[in-house]
């Protein structure tokens, strides 16, 4: 692609936030589409953000599970950046509205007390930087009609991120088996999907390490403070108004989010 394919690329995803109309999947538009290329498409949506005000609050690890690589027809994992307005409380009214075609994903978040730098962090890095776990739900959503996304697409597409919901109950390492740790997910009281830590990479600490060695080759550092989400334990679920949605993880607590058509409180 040329600059000013990426740029016009970047362009078409924005405007997708902004009149909340999906675009047909970029690599039906841009023949040789490369995976730098969409690497590129994400950083200038994300510059053009912080340009504008909004601040990198974190970044996400997708498309980690076999599950959602199965949904999704991908075979490798992807990495986009959280912002601050993408953050929202437990149990607080989150406006559907605001979203393209939202689904929900149960993770397991780190927060950092020291910056990691790759390339080279090992998982005895990783461990030394986190600061502590939380349970969370990620909200991810699509610019992309339909749903209808590959590997380029989505990473393009700041790996298909939405929202955030934090749980407000901290664990260090230490009092959580990571790889073990199961999750149930229930909607509306009903129980939809379960799964395990061991299905993010082997470990969401995997994750986390990679992570920070595929950004780090870009010169990115993962900072202290930021939330890293490391994949989901389970296959996405679609929301709407009116969704009531809770991730339960063992040893570690719930979180909870509820979805609202934007006037209801």
């Amino acid at each position: 692609m040329t600059t000013a394919e990426q740029a016009e690329a970047a362009d078409l995803l924005l405007s997708a936030y902004q009149t909340r109309t999906p675009v047909e999947p970029l690599t039906e538009r841009y023949d040789g589409l490369s995976l730098a290329d969409a690497y590129e498409i994400q950083l200038l949506q994300v510059r053009r953000r912080v340009s504008a005000g909004a601040r990198v609050k974190g970044h996400k690890v997708g498309l980690t599970s076999a599950a959602m690589q199965r949904q999704l027809g991908v075979g490798q994992p992807d990495y986009g950046h959280l912002l601050d307005d993408m953050f929202w409380l437990e149990h607080r009214p989150i406006p559907v509205p605001g979203f393209l075609q939202p689904r929900v994903e149960p993770e397991m978040a780190f927060v950092l007390r020291s910056p990691l730098c790759g390339p080279g962090v090992t998982a005895a890095d990783a461990v030394a930087a986190v600061d502590f776990v939380l349970p969370a739900l990620e909200i991810i959503d699509s610019r992309i009609t339909d749903w209808k996304i590959g590997l380029l697409d989505t990473v393009a597409d700041n790996a298909s991120s939405g929202g955030v919901v934090l749980g407000s109950t901290p664990a260090p390492l230490s009092a959580v088996d990571l790889r073990l740790c199961g999750c149930t997910l229930h909607v509306g009281g009903e129980l939809v999907a379960t799964g395990a830590g061991g299905a993010v990479l082997g470990s969401p600490l995997t994750a986390l390490v990679w992570l920070a060695n595929t950004v780090g080759s870009r010169g990115i550092v993962l900072e202290a403070g930021h939330v890293v989400l490391p994949g989901s334990c389970t296959a996405s679920v679609p929301v709407a108004e009116g969704c009531t949605v809770t991730a339960t993880f063992a040893g570690l607590g719930s979180v909870t989010a509820r979805f609202t058509d934007g006037v209801s409180a």
